[in-house]
């Protein structure tokens, strides 16, 4: 495949499209299908049969799943949200036929939940059929990795990630042109890449948005990613709880196949790769990169002592390029635009724009591209449109079981990679639930803890008796039974299994405590010292229940 070959496939894809006075985009992200789209699509496809000028098929996510299932007009680009057939109607028999927007449908593209988002990585998904390589080529897939093959040396790659700032989006923010740079100049003639796509975070669907949105735009970022470091080979471990995004996966890696834009020699150079794509049991540990290796290896998803780290020792003991599925997915916009582009976005430290999901307590929800920096209380107040009517929001976790929690009055601190820290939380991969103040800290860290002790794979004793022992403190507390020298026990603790723990999921795991113990406290004391829950969730049980 070369460039030429590439834009004549995608002038024929724009010529198609103009041959259509109306074409129809449905969501078929995993929220709308649960709210009945598929029904809908069918109602839009039995219009379309009558009518030449009428084409109708699926899409990404569109990014506000609160108000789903939703609906995209091209070429005019209205976003409506069709929850009945009579929805469906007014579509067809207003805007479909007669030319005229549905006011009561439509959700303004200036509104508050768009204004202040940059999508970069999200720029296509909602907007292409992620089912159709053609489309996505014409909304501008592959090009950066042509140009790479084509016209830059692999450092000269490097070098335009290292100049955007891009940090890993899985969390941990390391610089990812230093990472890339460490594999290329590690010794040896195999080298991989893996993309972590082993999304457990509870409330987090950034990158099943992403994957299920526009695939190919993942497979483009590891696909230059390979070549800037020497990698011939590639695997995509996505956890098996994402059947669509696999699916997607498959279709997309073929299509790639068979254009020659994955494979060997690729755009008629010597660079070849591979992609293939290896399925999780589900299990959260995984998604720490050395427990990653050793489930793609066929053993047991258990993390090891670092270093070696992964781009010196990886699979198999090859050197081996690790990131998460956004970053791959900035990758190609950083290429075609320039590093410098990039960089511009976001502040000094931390570089770009972040995919957050958006969940909890708030009025809106759903997938969500900003700049690097914006204030907590934005994505919460404008974009989310605040608490729903008559609460107030109590505050935001962040980071998932890992994060912390931010509360009410602190919400105007900056989200990136040192403001959050810094109040006892994280930005981790980007999820972000919003508590009201219908919500009980004391009972929302418990399930954060629960959730840890469950998904620890045993491997160190810190954690796994630890995340035991914590979460039996924080149940005797929730239960009535805690006293005062419990949190001195809980504070203790926590910090045992935070500095002694072998990988992330122990590391952070005390984070939730530790947070709501800094911000919340006052709750703890009301349910130790006066034997009441302030939010009503947590039952007071007498202490012989609880003893029998």
């Amino acid at each position: 495949m070369t460039r030429e070959e590439l834009e004549a496939i995608a002038a024929a894809e724009r010529v198609r499209q103009q041959g259509y006075r109306c074409r129809v985009k449905v969501c078929e992200g995993a929220g709308c299908l649960a709210r009945g789209v598929t029904a809908l699509k069918a109602a839009f496809q039995a219009v379309a049969r009558g009518r030449s000028d009428v084409e109708v098929t699926g899409a990404g996510c569109m990014g506000p799943c609160s108000d789903g299932p939703l609906v995209r007009i091209e070429p005019d680009g209205t976003l409506y949200r069709c929850r009945s057939p009579r929805d469906v109607h007014d579509v067809v028999a207003s805007h479909l036929i007669a030319g005229r927007p549905v006011a009561r449908l439509a959700l303004d593209p200036a509104g508050p939940f768009f204004a202040a988002q940059q999508p970069v990585v999200l720029a296509a998904c909602g907007r292409i059929d992620p089912e159709r390589i053609e489309e996505a080529i014409a909304a501008g897939a592959y090009r950066a990795l042509l140009r790479a093959v084509g016209e830059m040396s692999p450092a000269a790659v490097i070098e335009q990630v290292r100049a955007s700032g891009l940090r890993g989006r899985g969390g941990a923010g390391y610089p990812t042109g230093l990472k890339w740079a460490t594999v290329a100049k590690a010794p040896g003639d195999r080298k991989y890449v893996i993309c972590n796509a082993d999304e457990g975070d509870p409330g987090a669907f950034m990158d099943r948005t992403v994957l299920e949105g526009d695939p190919h735009r993942v497979l483009e970022g590891m696909a230059i990613g390979a070549y800037a470091v020497g990698a011939t080979q590639g695997y995509i471990y996505v956890r098996g709880e994402y059947p669509l995004a696999i699916h997607r996966l498959q279709i997309a890696i073929r299509q790639a196949e068979a254009l020659r834009l994955l494979g060997a020699r690729i755009a008629d150079s010597g660079f070849s790769f591979r992609i293939d794509l290896r399925i999780g049991a589900g299990a959260y540990v995984c998604g720490e990169e050395t427990a990653l290796i050793a489930s793609i290896e066929g053993r047991r998803g258990q993390p090891r002592p670092r270093p070696p780290y992964p781009a010196e020792s990886g699979l198999w003991g090859a050197p081996t390029l690790i990131n998460n599925v956004e970053t791959f997915a900035a990758v190609p916009a950083i290429i075609e635009r320039g590093g410098a582009w990039y960089a511009a976005i976001g502040t000094e430290r931390s570089r770009g724009t972040k995919v957050f999901s958006l969940a909890g307590e708030v009025q809106r929800t759903g997938v969500i591209e900003v700049p690097m920096g914006i204030a907590l209380r934005r994505i919460v107040e404008e974009i989310g449109g605040g608490a729903p009517p008559g609460r107030t929001i109590k505050a935001v976790q962040t980071g998932g079981p890992g994060g912390g929690c931010v509360p009410a009055a602190l919400l105007d601190v900056p989200v990136d990679y040192e403001s959050l820290p810094a109040l006892g939380s994280m930005m981790g991969s980007g999820g972000m639930i919003v508590l009201d103040d219908r919500a009980c800290v004391v009972d929302v860290t418990r399930y954060f803890m629960r959730f840890c002790m469950d998904e620890s794979c045993g491997k160190c004793i810190p954690c796994r008796a630890g995340t035991v022992q914590l979460h039996d403190l924080l149940t005797r507390i929730a239960e009535g039974q805690g006293t005062a020298d419990d949190l001195a026990r809980l504070e203790e603790l926590a910090d045992l299994v935070r500095h002694a723990s072998l990988c992330g999921l122990g590391q952070n795991a005390p984070n939730p405590l530790l947070s709501t113990l800094r911000h919340f406290r006052d709750e703890y004391l009301a349910h130790v010292v006066e034997r009441r829950c302030p939010a009503g969730v947590c039952p007071m049980r007498p202490a012989a229940e609880v003893s029998t």
